[in-house]
């Protein structure tokens, strides 16, 4: 598994990062029982950059505080069956051909959001990081919640269900 992480910004977040995102992007793949080895890019960034790019790449001119880009299609999320169809038909291109893994997407989080939103909901910083990345591997495993509705629902409970595994309930005191 591998989880590559970018730090660009000068926006201080003082937690163990790297090890807190490595181990929630492996927590959401055992949760959704991902049979592959995979790759997941990270950047985590700050306001203004996060606005550039969710205005270039959704037209949407305003910062966020996630932003997935999820590098396969499924028809139903977190579905491999057709994934495992796919590669039967010899297409192949989502995998990394140097380390074999599948390649998922890219994420990219505010820092600033972070900080925030932890104020703002009354949690650590860390409960924020791991919320925000279990909803963007989410995201890069088919879920969506755009259109609300029985989608919003499915991956509401998707997103607590995986950080209830990391010990992150609703229940906890999440203020460090």
């Amino acid at each position: 598994m591998s989880v590559i992480i970018s730090y660009e910004t000068d926006e201080k977040l003082d937690l163990n990062y790297e090890e807190i995102i490595t181990n929630v992007v492996n927590g959401a793949i055992e949760f959704i029982n991902l049979p592959y080895k995979a790759e997941v890019s990270v950047e985590l960034s700050d306001n203004t950059a996060i606005k550039g790019v969710n205005n270039e790449f959704r037209g949407i001119d305003s910062e966020t505080d996630v932003l997935s880009f999820p590098a396969l299609e499924f028809e139903t999320p977190g579905d491999f069956e057709s994934l495992e169809d796919e590669l039967e038909a010899g297409h192949a291109v989502y995998f990394n051909p140097d380390t074999d893994e599948l390649i998922l997407g890219d994420m990219m989080i505010s820092v600033e959001k972070v900080k925030e939103q932890a104020e703002e909901y009354g949690h650590s910083l860390k409960r924020e990081l791991c919320f925000l990345t279990v909803h963007s591997m989410l995201h890069l495993l088919g879920y969506d919640h755009v259109n609300g509705g029985l989608e919003k629902t499915i991956m509401r409970e998707k997103e607590e269900e995986a950080l209830g595994r990391l010990g992150l309930t609703r229940d906890n005191t999440y203020v460090e």
